[in-house]
């Protein structure tokens, strides 16, 4: 299997304090990675060490195969970035930042400009200056300026941060386009559940510095399980009652109020009926599924991650 990125026993440390703890991800050619995570857990600082930004204290990094270190020129080339918020030239035209930014990069087509303009939504012959853009329109932007010079490979840190429904759903669209007709492999970073899993091929969890979970997103979608939730006021004889008057053990109580049985053999009307007849008050029982949401809050402990 092709590996694009590859980091191995990745740790970078500040000041003494590590950031960066021991980290082994796997990119493979043509999907898209999602690195998801709290805001604070080190998805920033692992993104600028693979990207060459600053270097690891430890461990090594490859792209294409290559490991990195100060000769490392041809490999970045074929990768493009942003990495926390971009800058531009606020005074100039969008066509005119990403000019600059070819010339500075040795890339001379002009016509690719224009190409990725209209990809990203974003008229060439515009006029508008960039400090009048949206927040929204300054994010596909810089889509636009990682993407111009035609990289195989693509960096994205929190694309989507602070833009609302409409701009999430135009720079979603715009990404699994890139990775499904042009063959680019992305890596991106989010805190936000649902907009990874909606993306994400493979998806890294990130927690304190450590990715915790490397998993697929077909094998997390068969791990989903069959539940019983129960909310009562008076959990605690409830699960006294499914314990010893129905033999149900496989059960958690996951708050005050709330109480999830994971017995498959259990019945919701047996155990509606056993409680009600023992004077146990219930304000709903249904029947779910675990969600992604619930797989990522256990690995994480609750930590940030948003739904």
């Amino acid at each position: 299997m092709e590996y694009i990125i590859k980091t191995i026993n990745l740790t970078k440390a500040f000041k003494g304090i590590e950031v960066i703890k021991s980290v082994n991800i796997r990119v493979k050619k043509g999907e898209i990675y999602g690195l998801l995570g709290p805001n604070g857990a080190g998805k920033t600082t692992l993104m600028r060490i693979i990207t060459g930004l600053i270097k690891s204290t430890a461990g090594e990094v490859e792209v294409f195969g290559d490991l990195m270190g100060n000769n490392s020129y041809e490999s970045l080339k074929r990768l493009g970035a942003i990495i926390e918020y971009p800058v531009f030239y606020d005074k100039l035209t969008a066509r005119e930042n990403l000019k600059i930014h070819c010339e500075y990069m040795g890339y001379h087509d002009e016509k690719e400009i224009d190409k990725v303009l209209t990809l990203v939504k974003l008229p060439g012959n515009n006029s508008k200056k960039v400090k009048e853009f949206s927040l929204g329109m300054k994010q596909r932007l810089g889509i636009a300026r990682a993407m111009v010079t035609k990289p195989e490979l693509l960096i994205l840190d929190e694309p989507i941060n602070g833009l609302d429904p409409e701009g999430i759903r135009e720079i979603r669209d715009l990404l699994k386009l890139l990775n499904k007709e042009y063959g680019i492999t992305i890596l991106i970073s989010s805190h936000i559940l649902s907009e990874i899993e909606q993306i994400a091929d493979t998806i890294g969890v990130v927690s304190e510095g450590r990715v915790i979970k490397e998993v697929s997103m077909n094998d997390i979608k068969e791990m989903n399980t069959q539940y019983i939730e129960i909310e009562t006021e008076n959990y605690k004889k409830a699960g006294y009652i499914l314990e010893n008057n129905l033999g149900i053990r496989n059960f958690k109580i996951v708050d005050e109020n709330k109480i999830r049985i994971y017995d498959s053999q259990a019945l919701k009307n047996e155990i509606s009926k056993e409680l009600i007849m023992n004077d146990v008050e219930i304000n709903s029982i249904t029947k779910k599924s675990s969600s992604l949401e619930d797989y990522f809050l256990k690995l994480t402990k609750g930590d940030g991650i948003n739904a």
